[in-house]
């Protein structure tokens, strides 16, 4: 059966989640754009300073009233399956949603999207039990004590890249430490964390617990970041408003935050690959997946020159062979740039590269026989030098350069960038090189001879440098989410 479907068939519940029940005021309204044809077909309400506040009164009213944070951990984890349990029942249409209302294929939404979702609260579902302080080491006559507590609100701001997954890494890790959450998810892709606060309740968590505020970020996200109840901030986004969420905390109250921000990770690759085709094949999807627009994405090829060209002739054949379409088609494999202003700042990206000297071996503009959507040709650019556009900025978008190298020194000296450090690749035969790879280039992930996250969320993931600061995923992440409390007791 295929899974394409009718985007007009797919309900859009639009509007914010508070206290368990879906509201429609706002101050204003933003059009919501649908990726794949660039047609309006919502206005999304915008959350101002007052309804943010109702909705973040309501959630630490809601922490406290139904005992969310207080409950035997072994309680809450068991309505968190549940919720993951409920997930996977209503796959099929939140993979539709998410498909309709963002730039994942229906086909990736429902192959990824959809059970990583399920899977991350089910993953953090299982700390809730097994993690709550420890007991000092102390005098005899003393006892001391070190109780992990919730926080109480969390605020989690969430990017338009994979709105599904990206909540579920940091509302589920804020829920099974306790906290109830306010969601601010992009205005761009507003609608699929709707339907999963709807599928809370559905689940048994108590009403409060996980709300949504729709809006864009000088109002809504500004107003959430500095509301006094908020106790810790989770955002995932561009390095400028990592940044202004920053200041927020620090003029607010000085909270905590976990920051992923942008990324401009190399793929180091040595001329001792065991296999040009098979690593190819992880440099081309590391940038074409999701059209580009991942934060991990391997933008940068850093490649030895025995193997340079061998491996620019593997890649430019990947990227020709391309399947570009609606997102709500099962044979697109090749996603859209989000909105029609994020392709112009791709493509100005790569005409200033080529304006200062770089080639376009592949690509290079517009896909221009597209009518519809926001497509951009996979692009793959030579002759770069490291003050190049396309190789010190963040392009987000299927943008990959090239450079090369000699010794294994100036390969690892190229991979390290001067501002980012989010994640890197390094492919080598060599486990000797590829330690001493890890341990020269400053990133908060290095995968050797792959490229890419498991499905089993143990793994922290989190940058260096202006990549951010904290970690998702893993049991860093759900420890994040506590505050801890030292006691002394004198006998």
């Amino acid at each position: 059966m295929s899974l394409s479907f009718d985007p007009a068939s797919v309900r859009l519940p639009n509007g914010h989640f508070i206290g368990g029940e879906l509201v429609s005021e706002g101050v204003d309204t933003l059009p919501f754009v649908r990726p794949s044809d660039e047609r309006v077909v919502a206005d999304l309400p915008v959350a101002d300073a007052a309804i943010v506040a109702r909705a973040v009164e309501n959630a630490h009213r809601a922490q406290r009233a139904s005992g969310w944070g207080t409950m035997a951990p072994r309680d809450r984890a068991r309505l968190l399956r549940r919720f993951a349990e409920l997930i996977e029942a209503k796959g099929e249409e939140l993979g539709r949603l998410e498909a309709v209302s963002s730039t994942r294929p229906i086909t990736a939404a429902m192959a990824y999207d959809v059970p990583a979702t399920a899977e991350a609260f089910r993953f953090f579902a299982e700390y809730a039990d097994k993690s709550g302080g420890e007991v000092a080491a102390t005098r005899a006559d003393h006892l001391g004590l070190i109780i992990a507590e919730p926080y109480g609100v969390v605020a989690a701001i969430t990017p338009w890249n994979f709105p599904l997954s990206m909540v579920s890494w940091k509302a589920g890790a804020a829920m099974a430490a306790g906290n109830a959450v306010v969601v601010k998810p992009s205005e761009m892709t507003p609608f699929s964390t709707v339907r999963l606060a709807e599928l809370a309740i559905e689940a048994g968590i108590p009403a409060g617990i996980f709300n949504v505020v729709q809006g864009d970020g000088q109002r809504t996200g500004d107003a959430l970041c500095r509301h006094p109840l908020i106790a810790k901030i989770s955002f995932t986004g561009s390095t400028a408003t990592g940044a202004a969420i920053m200041r927020a905390s620090a003029e607010s109250g000085t909270k905590p935050v976990t920051l992923e921000l942008g990324g401009k990770s190399p793929q180091l690759v040595f001329a001792d690959i065991a296999d040009v085709e098979r690593t190819a094949g992880h440099v081309s999807g590391s940038i074409l997946y999701n059209g580009g627009q991942v934060c991990v994405a391997g933008s940068r090829l850093i490649v030895q020159r025995g193997v340079e060209a061998p491996m620019l002739e593997a890649l430019a054949r990947r990227f020709r062979d391309i399947r570009p379409g609606p997102t709500w088609e099962a044979e697109t494999g090749f996603a859209p740039i989000i909105s029609r202003r994020q392709m112009e700042r791709v493509d100005d990206i790569v005409r200033r590269t080529l304006e200062a000297g770089a080639t376009a071996l592949v690509g290079g503009a517009p896909m221009a026989y597209r009518n519809e959507g926001a497509f951009y040709q996979p692009t793959i650019l030579t002759d770069v030098t490291p003050d190049m556009p396309a190789v010190r900025e963040e392009v987000f978008g299927p943008v990959l350069t090239v450079q090369s190298f000699e010794t294994e020194a100036e390969g690892i000296a190229l991979a390290d960038h001067p501002d980012y450090g989010l994640a890197a690749g390094v492919h080598t035969g060599d486990l000797g090189k590829a330690m001493r790879a890890m341990r020269g280039i400053p990133a908060g992930t290095v995968w050797i001879n792959r490229y890419g996250r498991t499905a089993d969320f143990a793994i922290p993931t989190g940058g260096f440098k202006r990549s951010g600061i904290g970690k998702d995923l893993g049991r860093a992440a759900f420890e994040a989410n506590q505050r801890h409390k030292s006691v002394l007791i004198e006998f």
